[in-house]
């Protein structure tokens, strides 16, 4: 089996994952969202507006991550689904999820004990919110990391990285 055939495997299996918490990840920030436009119970602005920013991070994962798990498949010559397509893709990805989970990270104080504060309404949805964004955080480096293998075994076997993550 060569290595054509793991990566056809894996980014299924990767991009699959991402999508999945993304929509973990969706779902938590909708609801924190929804909850904190109802209320207005949030702990501080900073809380507030990058639950959002995870919001819109999530989105984007999801509509994009479809489309290249769609492009690989259904368009593999073209450039929709090239070595470079998802390094760009993948590399803003990453700075959006590095921010969005950092700086949950840093609103909340590198993460709650529901058991001793009472500061945070929601603490339990916040902590898995920080949770999941560095989980996706996690899948999205390892993911650009071996697409950036990719493009340096097409760009020695002549193809620069213009060239198909398969042969």
């Amino acid at each position: 089996m060569n290595f054509d055939t793991h990566m056809r495997r894996g980014h299924t299996i990767v991009f699959s994952l991402i999508i999945f918490f993304s929509i973990i990840e969706l779902a938590i920030s909708a609801w924190l969202t929804s909850r904190f436009n109802a209320h207005h119970n949030f702990f501080s602005l900073a809380e507030r507006d990058r639950t959002r920013f995870l919001l819109f991070t999530s989105i984007w994962t999801i509509v994009f991550s479809s489309l290249y798990i769609f492009f690989f498949f259904s368009l593999p010559d073209s450039v929709l689904s090239s070595v470079a397509s998802h390094i760009l893709f993948l590399f803003l990805t990453w700075v959006f999820w590095t921010a969005g989970a950092a700086s949950i990270t840093a609103a909340l104080g590198g993460g709650l004990n529901c058991n001793t504060q009472s500061v945070f309404v929601y603490c339990g949805q916040l902590n898995a919110l920080e949770g999941f964004a560095w989980i996706i955080w996690i899948l999205v480096t390892f993911a650009i990391l071996v697409v950036l293998i990719r493009g340096v075994v097409s760009a020695r076997r002549g193809d620069g990285i213009r060239g198909a993550l398969v042969a």
